[in-house]
């Protein structure tokens, strides 16, 4: 079943990161659902497998309210999938700041040692002996110039590693949505006026009006008869 796919996932993953590319991290996530639905995350299979992974393991199953034992044995528990893969990757945003932070802690400390520099030429350039006092001040320029291009660079490469990973993040988090089923030709139906999607047909009776959101629109309609599959 399904405990046994993820639990197996886990294994091949630890596996693969014993002689193949390093694996920093795993998440075992799934959108909201029903105890039914989230139940595989507290079968026994699932959770020896994650107290077993060498790799660390962030659990982001269901809602907030949501808590299985996978959450329980996992590394790291998210109340949600997208709060899960926003603990393993770090804010542009932060990098930005930290990257802006360093490379003003850079330059300060460039600019103290240069400022050192020219105070000791002042300071030589009063001895008879001392020659061409502005030649030790145009290398310290030059080396604050090269230092301050390949900070730049750096900077510029480590960005755009960031942005490449918060891309794939973003196109993986897409296609976990539950809309995504829409476009496949599938709906989804709710009573009016309430958000709990209906699952079989004796949650509704006759008379009572029920919204079919579809890929483009919806469907507001009323309730004729119900069958029960047999």
């Amino acid at each position: 079943g399904a405990a046994a796919e993820i639990a197996e996932a886990i294994g091949m993953l630890n596996r693969i990161a014993v002689t193949g590319p390093a694996i920093d991290v795993l998440i075992v996530g799934r959108g909201g659902g029903s105890l039914e639905d989230l139940w595989t995350f507290n079968e026994e299979c699932v959770a020896q497998a994650i107290f077993h992974s060498r790799i660390p393991v962030v659990a982001g199953i269901g809602h907030e309210d949501d808590l299985t034992i996978a959450d329980m044995v996992a590394d790291v528990r998210a109340l949600t999938p997208s709060e899960a893969a926003e603990k393993v990757v770090p804010d542009r945003g932060e990098v930005l700041k930290w990257l802006e932070g360093l490379e003003s802690r850079f330059r300060t400390d460039l600019r103290r040692r240069l400022d050192l520099a020219q105070a000791r030429l002042a300071e030589l350039a009063d001895r008879p002996c001392f020659r061409r006092p502005l030649e030790r001040i145009r290398q310290e320029e030059e080396r604050l110039d090269e230092y301050s291009g390949r900070l730049q660079r750096a900077l510029q490469r480590r960005l755009e590693q960031l942005d490449e990973q918060l891309g794939g993040l973003a196109a993986r988090l897409e296609s976990l949505s539950p809309l995504k089923v829409l476009a496949r030709g599938y709906s989804l139906t709710h009573k009016e006026g309430e958000t709990a999607l209906l699952h079989e047909a004796g949650q509704v009776r006759s008379g009572e009006r029920i919204v079919t959101r579809l890929q483009h629109g919806q469907i507001v309609s009323r309730v004729e008869e119900t069958r029960e599959s047999e």
